[in-house]
């Protein structure tokens, strides 16, 4: 297998250009480049095997650690990870590194309690082995070497979070999994934690907090219910209920797809609008597609058929086809039942031997079954997160909308903007079809939900507010954030919300995420003319951001700062802050020189520029070039009474100019900060002198003007 230097992932031997991003391969050396990452990091060690094996001989060890190897390795690939080495008996893995995903907390998580499973299984298959095993999870900032193989002995990840981790499993119980606070963090609302309590820790000058996790709360790609209300959601509900309406009355089939970003309020809006049709007597069934490995070929489906019947995850595969079969019975009589129950047991993994039919004779009894449904009661089909569906549960859910005809059958799914990417003409020519795009919320919306949250607006919050821009999830995770802390000051973004942005930039062509990432460095406002700076491929750039425009990540403004140049702008704030973050420091210096340098040639002095000019050079370690324009950008901010901003810029050139070499520019820096602070003091005052004296100054009632 080749590993793709841009994106991580594996293709063909003999491939020439990555099958996932389309970035050039080589069978040469692969370049290795540093990124910083959110990571989770799962340790894994077997307890006194070590001493045990010192009594065995050495054919008997590897006879022992071969499937437990094999075993564990399996588990946490199921779940995206990577095993990066073999510490002895210890396993170390990652998850979100070369690639995110978004849920990668979880996932470690989740694998951690699938390795202990099948520790469990190895033993009742053979009591004799008594294998006892201490596991950890930690998530956090990490160094990674993109493009690294582990295979061949490369390290993926470096950090305090591969250290803390270590150190958690080894003081994890036997047979426990300790999980780290920014684990906890991130998926304490999926499962079970008991907290124990905070231990010291070589190297760390606090003791740390940890967890042990005891069982999952719900199944994977399930969420816990939100305890916010829904808001600004009023025009989406309202369309979804006059089209089943229509669907009612017309016994016309309808397909919608509701599309949105991420966290965007895609699940909360169909349950608020089942949970409404479900007190009014209509079937609902739910059905979702999952990202990792425990996802199956038409999933969504078999979920809904396995609903239907009352087949749980504990049934056995006998069990389960006889519920089937009984309850089609009761649905299509008994002689109609048994050729339909044949094909549902295939599409559904109920049955594993026997001929395997034509996929149009499936589909067929697909559709048979969801008329019968839809005849006997109307019915709504939800089918979530099919952007990670199958193409299998694609075709058939398009095959189901094109085909089924005169009973009262909705199909809703609900998906990324990936979807719409990946198959361009997603429900077009199908007799009846909605895609609803679902927005980020207003900025009334926005307010009146974190005030819930909180219970009360403060300045944090409005700062989280804002940074959130509108997207329900993250306004919770940041409200979230300042209950905590009490305030943002200083912090970095919650991990969800990195974690989720990071898997869409991960999901990017390998151009496209290297432009993105230079552009973060340039600001929210970026110009064509910095790019071509920057990277030196002007004659590709106009199709990379022509792309990046049309998956919704940058925006082009008919207006530019710059003259004869173009001027585009993040759509988000937060995807150009979590790019930026992606870029270690080293690149990160590069990248400010040559963006002060294209300002420097492309722009006039002015306050505006001056700052950016000062930060550019700052950023890029060039004290003595951005000395000069905080200095010129400080006064100019002194003159238009911008006192604040002032004492600000004043304040960051003091941090540039030495006390023992320049005492006299030191001494008058800080005068002039020392009168920008007291005019800032002087506002004050008068403003709340002003307050106070207002309503003295107001006529009284029925007064007439003066």
């Amino acid at each position: 297998m080749l590993l793709c230097p841009a994106c991580g992932r594996d293709n063909p031997d003999g491939a020439r250009f990555c099958n996932a991003c389309a970035a050039p391969l080589s069978d040469g050396t692969v370049r290795v480049r540093e990124e910083r990452k959110i990571v989770s990091v799962l340790f894994v060690d077997l307890v006194g095997f070590t001493a045990r094996s010192e009594r065995l001989d050495p054919e008997d060890v590897r006879a022992i650690l071969r499937p437990y190897y094999t075993r564990v390795r399996s588990e946490i690939e199921g779940f995206g990870g990577t095993v990066e080495k073999f510490i002895g008996d210890a396993v170390m893995a990652v998850f979100g590194a070369p690639v995110a995903h978004g849920d990668d907390p979880e996932r470690a998580v989740r694998a951690a309690l699938a390795v202990r499973a099948a520790v469990d299984e190895l033993n009742a298959g053979d009591p004799e082995l008594a294998l006892q095993v201490r596991l950890a999870v930690n998530t956090g900032e990490a160094i990674v070497a993109v493009g690294a193989d582990a295979d061949r002995g490369e390290g993926i990840v470096a950090g305090d979070v591969v250290n803390t981790a270590s150190r958690l499993q080894t003081a994890a119980p036997t047979n426990g999994i300790l999980v780290g606070e920014g684990t906890y963090r991130a998926t304490r609302a999926l499962f079970e934690y008991r907290e124990v309590d905070p231990f010291a820790v070589k190297g760390k000058a606090e003791p740390v907090r940890a967890w042990l996790a005891v069982a999952a709360r719900a199944a994977p790609g399930e969420r816990a219910a939100s305890t916010a209300p829904m808001l600004g959601r009023v025009h989406e509900v309202a369309v979804l209920h006059r089209i089943f309406d229509g669907v009612v009355s017309d016994r016309r089939p309808h397909l919608v797809t509701v599309v949105g970003d991420a966290g965007i309020g895609k699940t909360r809006l169909a349950t608020e609008f089942t949970d409404q049709l479900a007190g009014e007597g209509i079937r609902v069934l739910r059905g979702r597609s999952l990202p990792y490995g425990v996802s199956t070929l038409y999933g969504a489906f078999t979920q809904h058929v396995k609903q239907f019947a009352g087949i749980y995850a504990s049934d056995d595969i006998s069990s389960g086809a006889e519920k089937l079969r009984a309850a089609l019975v009761g649905l299509v009589g008994a002689h109609a039942a048994e050729e339909l129950a044949s094909h549902l047991e295939l599409l559904t993994g109920l049955r594993t031997e026997g001929e395997v039919a034509d996929r149009q004779i499936l589909f067929l009894a697909a559709r048979r079954f969801i008329e019968a449904l839809a005849r006997d009661q109307p019915t709504v089909l939800v089918f979530e997160d099919i952007h990670w569906a199958d193409s299998g549960t694609h075709d058939l859910l398009e095959a189901l909308a094109s085909r089924i005809r005169d009973v009262p059958l909705m199909l809703l799914a609900l998906a990324r903007p990936d979807l719409l990417l990946a198959r361009p003409g997603w429900g077009g020519g199908l007799p009846a079809y909605t895609a609803l795009p679902l927005e980020t919320l207003g900025q009334r919306d926005a307010n009146d939900l974190a005030d819930r949250l909180l219970g009360g607006i403060h300045a944090d919050v409005h700062r989280a507010i804002d940074t959130a821009e509108g997207n329900p999830l993250f306004i919770e995770e940041l409200v979230a954030s300042v209950l905590e802390r009490r305030d943002l000051a200083g912090e970095t973004l919650p991990t969800t919300i990195r974690e989720l942005v990071s898997a869409r930039l991960d999901a990017l062509p390998a151009s496209e995420r290297t432009v993105l990432l230079d552009a973060s460095v340039v600001g929210k406002v970026f110009w064509r003319g910095a790019l071509e700076q920057l990277d030196g491929d002007a004659a590709g750039l106009s199709a990379v951001l022509d792309s990046l425009e049309a998956r919704d990540l940058i925006r082009r403004e008919s207006f530019s700062w710059i003259e004869q140049d173009e001027q585009f702008t993040f759509k988000h704030a937060v995807i150009r802050d979590v790019a930026y973050a992606t870029l270690p420091r080293t690149r990160r210096k590069s990248l400010h020189a040559g963006v002060a340098a294209f300002l420097e040639d492309a722009t006039a002095s002015s306050a505006a520029t001056a700052t950016a000019l000062a930060q550019h050079w700052r950023e890029a370690g060039d004290v003595a070039r951005a000395r000069p324009y905080l200095l010129v950008a400080a006064d100019q901010a002194f003159r238009g009474w911008a006192k604040d901003e002032a004492a600000v810029l004043y304040a960051q050139a003091l941090e540039l100019i030495s006390a023992t070499t320049e005492p006299k520019l030191r001494g008058e820096v800080a005068r002039k900060r020392a009168l920008a602070i007291a005019s800032i003091i002087h506002i004050e005052d008068a403003q709340s002198l002003a307050r106070r004296q207002e309503p003295e100054s107001r006529p009284a009632a029925g007064s007439p003007p003066a």
